[in-house]
């Protein structure tokens, strides 16, 4: 019997990186791939598990899931950095370049 290749294995791998990528702009792609990535490995696992003789790329389902894993964690902690900058520098300031200039200068001379 010819192994076949694990549907998804490589979705998943492709989501996992679009996770870590997606992290940068401002977490949420990096929320939605991470999540979609977890899934689907979940369901491809579980397939793996009740056959493994017959697939193949399991390396690649796990090295996803990781990655998948550690997008999820950096999109977190960045929402929650650009939370506190809004928290401590105020949405105003955000908005305001002078007033930004001006609170950045005070930072500074801490």
């Amino acid at each position: 019997m010819d192994k076949q290749n694990l549907p998804n294995s490589t979705l998943v791998l492709v989501f996992g990186i679009l996770s870590i990528v997606g992290c940068c702009c401002y977490g949420l792609p990096g929320i939605i791939f991470a999540i979609i990535a977890l899934i689907v490995a979940n369901k491809s696992s579980k397939l793996y598990k009740e056959n493994p003789d017959s697939y193949l790329g399991y390396q690649n389902l796990k090295a996803g899931k990781i990655i998948a894993i550690i997008g999820l964690i950096m999109s977190i902690f960045f929402i929650i950095y650009i939370l506190w900058v809004i928290s401590y520098l105020g949405w105003e300031t955000l908005q305001n370049p002078e007033l930004l200039q001006e609170k950045l200068r005070e930072l500074q001379n801490l």
